[in-house]
């Protein structure tokens, strides 16, 4: 029998989170094999197929998967009963262009896609309400995980020192290599760049103009720990924030990689589900 393989993090015993894996679908080629995302160009009929395994497995209707579509911005949408009264097309077009979800609606389960990008879950324990952030390089200058945090302040009258977080797979500081208008970009927005990044050769040798010549670099940015910085700038305790091990990069026979594979292949869905 198909069915997905999914990582599942301990967050808390009234939740269900977890990142889906490449394995145990019906998608193809660079997709292959479980991609639930429809807007990186796979088969509608296998996205559909992947789905309904996905809430079968979670114990879900499809219409209780919530999956935005992306823009590396900072919007952010509630889920709620006003939104859950929205007809299909409502939620889709409300669902645009936003990179993060929250939700205290029991039996929903919102999540975002990434492919490198840095997912991020949040739950309150005493609220019982969670967030589902998107923080590609963009997103992460933007602050997005800070302004989510605000925004569940703001939303459900709670403290940071309840929320408990999850950093996802993504790609991690030896694989994101990045031109000098990336790292000046963090830089400007007053990134503490000593901790998040480093310069590392380039081990290419047509590289060389002269002889015995200074090895080339590059910068390379940890996403990982630019989010868990403004997690910890927000106020939510350090030992109550957990980062993935796993590098989408380096292990992208397990996680779909954008830079392994290109952008028309598959997206890991990163999802929290309130029960």
């Amino acid at each position: 029998m198909v069915q997905p393989e999914l990582h599942f993090y301990p967050l808390d015993e009234h939740v269900t989170a977890f990142s889906t894996t490449r394995h145990g679908g019906y998608s193809e080629g660079n997709y292959s094999a479980f991609n639930i995302n429809h807007y990186c160009g796979d088969s509608e009929e296998a996205i559909s197929k992947n789905r309904e395994l996905l809430c079968r497995l979670l114990g879900i209707d499809d219409c209780h998967l919530m999956m935005p579509h992306q823009v590396h911005q900072t919007e952010m949408v509630v889920i709620d009963q006003d939104f859950l009264g929205l007809s299909f097309e409502e939620q889709k077009e409300r669902l645009e262009g936003v990179d993060a979800l929250m939700t205290d609606v029991k039996g929903i389960c919102i999540g975002v896609s990434t492919a490198d990008c840095i997912p991020v879950l949040l739950y309150d324990k005493v609220h019982h309400c969670a967030c589902a952030i998107h923080a590609g390089w963009r997103g992460t200058v933007k602050r997005i995980v800070e302004k989510a945090v605000g925004e569940m302040m703001a939303v459900y009258d709670l403290r940071p020192t309840d929320i408990v977080a999850q950093i996802g797979p993504g790609i991690h500081l030896d694989s994101f290599e990045v031109g000098d208008e990336v790292y000046e970009a963090f830089e400007k927005e007053g990134f503490n760049m000593e901790l998040i990044s480093k310069r590392y050769p380039i081990n290419d040798s047509k590289s060389f103009t002269v002889q015995h010549s200074p090895l080339p670099s590059k910068w390379h940015i940890d996403l990982p720990a630019c989010n868990r910085q403004q997690l910890i700038s927000s106020g939510i305790p350090s030992n109550q924030i957990a980062v993935s091990d796993d590098c989408t990069f380096q292990q992208y026979k397990t996680y779909f990689s954008a830079r392994r594979l290109g952008i028309n292949s598959g997206r890991v869905f990163t999802g929290i589900l309130l029960r």
